[in-house]
């Protein structure tokens, strides 16, 4: 349903840009959700773009729009822009999403904004702007509900109808001591059903999931995962309460590492999107992992080289070098996905390293045996002598067995180096399991047939 209506949306606001249709351009772009919208800048020109940018009305649906798209994207609709229009749809949107943006531009620029915005919001900017962009500081909200723990709930409930009301995330209530400690949480649940005299300290929960300033944006979606909540609480070193980080920021986390770690696998980098790159930086990321397939596609090269001999004698040999490949080298990528996302989940730990090999290789030996049964059966029916399929299906058991093996053990080896194994794994595994593969199947079908 989404895409039909990105379609849909899409298509009518090209329609009338073609037409020069201002008047019903405008109904329509103002009428759409700035996710939609997101979509479809995607597949405009930047001339197109700047003219829907500007149809919006409303400052607070530019910043949402802002907020929504590529980076690339936003550079170009700001660029050249009145510095009073920005500082109007930044001070419209969070925090958290305005330093985000001012940190991707010039430092002219964003310093001519913060001087321009209020100072309440510019400090908090600012302050935002200190963390690391991938860390906890950089990523939190800093507006949320504290309150003392001897305060009343019908006091709490009060401070929420009077101070609270354009919290973000309103959800949670923080307790605090009188230093600003985080103490415990109270939900909005909790606060109603008590009766009005009662103190927070009575009834807040003081076994708090919270993060630190410093701790990794993936580690910090991984415990609002693991745990259902929808914001968590982050501290400093000293435990002082300075933010927090929302379910919706957790999600686009999740989407942005997620991303990351398969182009990453891929050896096409992991920090934008591929359809946002130019054709030299394209080519600049992906040709130094080709390079590394290159290097082993030319050792199985000579590998195969030094059984000439033997493919001159039994030509059809060399039928089944592709099937000997393929099903290691599947396996394997299937083996080292599988680690390498389990590790940027959480679920598996580098300690586990011997359980998770020795997992994959039961996994790898059942399948080689079943596909081996099936491909020597195929060669038997096919050529003539019973030690071609044996020593055929024999090879697709070791091949797969120890592609399981290198794929599952490298990314853990990685991982325990501190090597993040999403960069690495891909081209490595590949690149030996080919080598490997091609090593066994001569060595095999040799010694069984004595070519």
């Amino acid at each position: 349903m989404a895409a039909d209506r990105n379609k849909i949306l899409s298509d009518s606001i090209k329609r009338l840009l073609r037409r020069d249709a201002s008047m019903h351009l405008r109904k329509i772009v103002n009428k759409a959700h700035a996710a939609d919208l997101s979509v479809v800048f995607r597949g405009l020109s930047v001339v197109q773009q700047r003219r829907v940018f500007d149809l919006i009305k409303s400052p607070g649906q530019k910043g949402l729009l802002l907020s929504e798209i590529d980076d690339d994207l936003f550079q170009d609709l700001i660029t050249d822009r009145p510095l009073d229009e920005i500082v109007e749809i930044f001070e419209t949107m969070p925090t958290d999403d305005v330093a985000d943006l001012i940190g991707e531009l010039t430092p002219e620029l964003s310093d001519a904004i913060l001087e321009r915005m209020k100072n309440e919001g510019s400090e908090q900017v600012e302050g935002l702007l200190r963390y690391g962009d991938d860390t906890a500081g950089g990523i939190m909200v800093p507006d949320f509900i504290a309150l003392p723990q001897d305060v009343t709930s019908a006091d709490a409930i009060a401070s929420l109808q009077k101070e609270y009301q354009n919290v973000e995330m309103p959800f949670y209530l923080y307790v605090v001591d009188e230093y600003g400690h985080l103490v415990g949480v109270v939900s909005l649940r909790q606060l109603v059903v008590v009766t009005p005299d009662t103190p927070l300290k009575q009834f807040m929960t003081t076994d708090v999931f919270y993060v630190t300033t410093d701790m990794d944006q993936e580690e910090v979606a991984r415990i609002v995962a693991r745990y259902d909540i929808l914001a968590v609480p982050v501290v400093d070193l000293n435990n002082i309460l300075v933010g927090i980080v929302t379910v919706d920021d957790i999600i686009d986390i999740i989407r942005q590492e997620a991303t990351e770690d398969i182009f990453k696998m891929a050896g096409v980098g992991g920090e934008e999107f591929v359809e946002t790159k130019s054709i030299g930086r394209s080519t600049k990321i992906r040709l130094p992992w080709l390079f590394a397939s290159c290097i082993g596609g030319l050792v199985a090269f000579l590998i195969i080289g030094r059984f000439e001999t033997a493919l001159a004698k039994v030509a059809y040999l060399a039928a089944f070098i592709p099937v000997i490949l393929g099903m290691g080298g599947n396996v394997g990528t299937q083996s080292s996905t599988i680690v390498v996302r389990g590790l940027a989940t959480g679920r598996l730990n580098v300690r586990d390293i011997w359980t998770v090999v020795s997992k994959e290789i039961a996994v790898g030996l059942i399948l080689g045996i079943t596909y081996g049964v099936l491909i020597g059966t195929v060669a038997q029916l096919r050529y003539p002598g019973v030690m071609l399929a044996v020593s055929v299906g024999l090879a697709v058991v070791c091949s797969m067995t120890l592609a399981t093996l290198v794929g599952s053990m490298v990314p853990m080896l990685f991982a325990r180096m501190g090597v993040d194994p999403a960069v690495a794994t891909g081209p490595f595994v590949t690149t030996s399991i080919d080598i490997i593969a091609v090593a066994l199947y001569f060595l095999i079908v040799t010694s069984f047939l004595g070519v």
